[in-house]
């Protein structure tokens, strides 16, 4: 009997893709400021999605004592080598502080010392207790009478005609039925995307990963196949981490100033730089030349300052903890070693994601991004994300959109789950979504500068990438799905070779190497001064478009296009 799937449509005023940091403070923001509706569509559950899910143990970006947020904007558009819009950096910093104060009204525990001063981790960090952080931001959006949050459901598909959107398209996880959500302006927030290579770990353990292994990169997908202008897909992100557990290094490195050092107890982060692409490339090389394992140096630093990181990371890392205690080598006793990740895409760090203006509404006329997911601001961080939420909505607020649905809105949500339902009544293909993905993760490894290869790659490569991956997207059309938990496994699977068809062309565009690790180039070995410029693309046709834009340093920018 053939799968028919139940049919919902939802009227809403605001659609808030992705109930992770920025979505949850962008609908509370509107739910504060404006009687209009809002639905948040979270393919979890509200109370512990996105990166917040496991928690965090520091404020990462914070405007400290004697600093100002034009000194943020100087550190991250450094730390970027030049690729970083300094209109979101600047707007989003002034916010910084305003929303960590806002977060601890509503319960977050910080670390204060004896004078009530916050308590500083180097010299944009604050320590706080946040493992109840998402839980924490999720209460405070579910006791608005103004919002709807629809867990479970998971949306694969934005409405879009003649570049304006109206809405979205989805399916439940729970139930067969498929969702039409129709809305008069929407925020993607879905956050970066992992899995797209190899990862760390193999097998059971390859959920141990640096950024979160449900994050597809579902929003970047969305955009792009509408025809949104996204950016700085080149600029991977490559995370340094405690090995094996792929727990942060930065508890460490700036919690107890720990320095990098070789199998020879060599400091070897002087000699490659200290920015963060090249704490990585630093790992790597001394590995490459016979020096590693690399580790931080705790060795030493005390019964004392050992506590503190073993309490630090039950906050965020708790098996970083347990590994500790069960082997026995804690960090006093033993240096910490360390290791590269696989790349990422995650515009929360670097500038990768969707190309947007300073109020973050994306080319796409009506539809908004920010946290991750929204490119040119990198190092923004959780209170980055918090800022770029509180910004769009405030901007949905100020501008009135038309009311009423269009003709076209139904015939394309139905050709959407016309889709679904293809997929489901689909016979048994050759292949599984998991052996497709198997094979992404070693192509984008072997050929598009994975861990393997020490993120190197050159431009045969590349095109060998390009080619593997045109041929799996063929292969995923044959892919059938017994239930609507594996049709999610299906459209993750196409989401992230959509964003790896992306990142091969950004990477074969950029003929540099901006940033060592994240885009080493083995054809184009040195940073080239002409292209201080961001690598955006725009998919029309059929086709991924190259556009090149300048940085230019403007307090304020508005689409002309």
């Amino acid at each position: 009997m053939k799968v028919k799937l139940k049919q919902e449509r939802i009227r809403t005023d605001v659609l808030i893709i992705g109930g992770g940091t920025a979505g949850c403070y962008a609908a509370r923001t509107i739910a504060f400021h404006s009687d209009r509706n809002v639905v948040i569509a979270e393919k979890a559950n509200l109370k512990r999605s996105g990166c917040l899910a496991a928690g965090v143990n520091a404020i990462n970006a914070y405007i400290g004592k004697g600093r100002t947020p034009e000194d943020y904007v100087d550190y991250a558009v450094k730390d970027a080598n030049g690729i970083a819009r300094e209109d979101l950096l600047l707007s989003a910093a002034k916010r910084f502080n305003a929303v960590t104060e806002e977060m601890e009204k509503l319960g977050l525990v910080i670390l204060k010392d004896e004078e009530g001063n916050y308590v500083a981790r180097g010299n944009r960090n604050i320590k706080i207790n946040g493992e109840n952080f998402k839980p924490i931001l999720a209460s405070a959006v579910e006791n608005q009478s103004n919002i709807t949050i629809l867990n479970h459901l998971n949306i694969t598909d934005l409405l879009v005609h003649d570049n304006e959107v109206r809405g979205a398209v989805g399916f439940s996880l729970e139930h067969r039925t498929a969702y039409e959500i129709i809305a008069d302006q929407v925020l993607v927030s879905t956050g970066g995307a992992a899995g797209l290579y190899k990862p760390n770990n193999p097998g059971f353990s390859r959920h141990k990963m640096w950024y979160p292994p449900f994050n597809t990169g579902a929003g970047y997908a969305m955009g792009i196949l509408s025809g949104a202008e996204m950016t700085s897909f080149e600029m991977r992100f490559i995370a340094l981490r405690l090995k094996d557990t792929i727990a942060p290094t930065g508890t460490i490195a700036q919690g107890v100033l720990a320095k990098q050092v070789n199998a020879k107890g060599e400091i070897y982060e002087e000699k490659y730089g200290v920015t963060t692409s090249e704490r990585v490339y630093g790992t790597v090389k001394e590995n490459q030349n016979g020096n590693g394992p690399c580790y931080l140096k705790t060795r030493g630093i005390g019964i004392e300052k050992e506590e503190e990181l073993i309490k630090a990371y039950l906050n965020m890392a708790p098996s970083q903890t347990l590994k500790w205690i069960q082997n026995g080598d804690t960090p006093n006793l033993k240096n910490v070693e360390i290791t590269g990740t696989e790349p990422y895409i995650v515009g929360g760090h670097t500038a990768s994601g969707y190309w947007v203006n300073t109020k973050r509404e994306t080319t796409v006329k009506g539809l908004y991004a920010a946290g991750d997911v929204a490119g040119g601001c990198p190092q923004k961080y959780v209170t980055g994300a918090l800022a770029e939420g509180e910004i769009a909505a405030l901007d949905m607020i100020k501008k009135t959109r038309k009311s009423g649905v269009p003709k076209w809105v139904s015939k394309a949500a139905a050709e959407n789950v016309a889709e679904y339902e293809r997929i489901l009544n689909q016979p048994e293909g050759v292949f599984t979504y998991e052996e497709l993905e198997e094979g992404m993760q070693k192509i984008m490894d072997e050929y598009a500068g994975g861990i393997s290869t020490g993120y190197q790659f050159n431009e045969i490569q590349l095109k060998v990438a390009l080619d593997e991956i045109q041929r799996l997207l063929a292969l995923s059309k044959q892919l059938n799905a017994r239930d609507m938990h594996e049709l999610m496994f299906v459209y993750e699977l196409k989401e992230r070779l959509i964003v790896c068809r992306s990142v091969i062309f950004h990477l074969l565009c950029r003929k540099e190497t901006r940033w060592h690790s994240f885009n080493e180039n083995l054809d184009h070995p040195k940073t080239d001064p002409a292209y201080e410029k961001f690598i955006n693309s725009i998919w029309e046709n059929g086709i991924l478009k190259m556009k090149v834009r300048e940085t230019k340093k403007e307090a304020e920018y508005e689409h002309s296009n």
